[in-house]
């Protein structure tokens, strides 16, 4: 199923846009860079894949009360309630991973499991990355992928004078949320043990701003975490790798109803 609404709802007075598509398990996707992507129509045959825009991104409003990745987590906790959503498959890419963890270590009432994709939120020592804070736009999206050739049509299809106002949002709001300390909240990682469902870390080989030393940190800190890495892969899997990425979701989800 490739089609999907896009709507707008209000959340404690922060319009958000959301989009929406499939039916079976909530699935709640919280992203990084981009939003509704192909593998979220193969995800939407099994699932009802639930895709928010975070406030201060895109075409959402930026409330005054945003400050912390630890509000956006509160944020999405209210969503959660607003909806009144329970069992839900939550996943996490990049940013959204680091907002998806907080929210499981405050109340993972409403959760049925934890997807982890490249997520930010921890320091691992003496590990090299790249600090995409001092990139130019080109080269930054060049560091996201293993594929190059992906890198330069991403690069090609972002050069658009209507996409300039919500490109520049978004960095400041990630800006905002994560400049020091750089992309973690150095509390964080003395709470992961709090989350008790079933959690999966999904990350790429070749992933160059949070490498795979992250997925086996976080899998240390979590108890029974799985870690799944995705070969020939950037930070992106669920771009760069759709097809592997879903499959590995879907038989994950899958292997707990059968534990159940």
């Amino acid at each position: 199923m490739a089609d999907h609404s896009i709507s707008t709802i209000s959340i404690r007075d922060c319009r958000i846009r959301l989009m929406r598509g499939g039916a079976g398990p909530p699935l709640l996707f919280l992203h990084g860079g981009g939003v509704w992507l192909p593998c979220m129509a193969q995800l939407a045959k099994k699932f009802d894949v639930i895709a928010p825009e975070h406030p201060g991104f895109g075409a959402s409003d930026t409330p005054a009360w945003l400050d912390t990745i630890g509000d956006l987590a509160n944020f999405y906790l209210d969503f959660l309630d607003q909806l009144d959503l329970s069992g839900v498959h939550l996943v996490g890419s990049s940013l959204g991973g680091w907002i998806a963890a907080d929210l499981a270590v405050r109340n993972a009432t409403r959760l049925a499991s934890l997807t982890l994709i490249g997520a930010a939120g921890i320091h691992v020592r003496d590990v090299a990355q790249v600090d995409a804070f001092l990139s130019n736009d080109e080269q930054r999206i060049r560091d996201l992928f293993y594929d190059q050739e992906l890198a330069e049509a991403v690069i090609a299809g972002s050069q658009r004078p209507e996409l300039e106002d919500a490109a520049l949002k978004n960095r400041m709001t990630t800006a905002k949320l994560s400049w020091q300390p750089r992309n973690h909240d150095p509390h964080l990682c003395k709470w992961l043990h709090r989350i008790k469902v079933p959690t999966l870390l999904v990350w790429g080989d070749h992933d160059r701003l949070f490498p795979q030393d992250y997925a086996f940190a976080f899998q240390r800190l979590i108890p029974g975490a799985k870690a799944v890495i995705i070969a020939d892969c950037g930070h992106l899997p669920q771009v760069e790798k759709g097809d592997a990425f879903a499959a590995e979701l879907e038989a994950f989800i899958g292997a707990m109803r059968i534990a159940a």
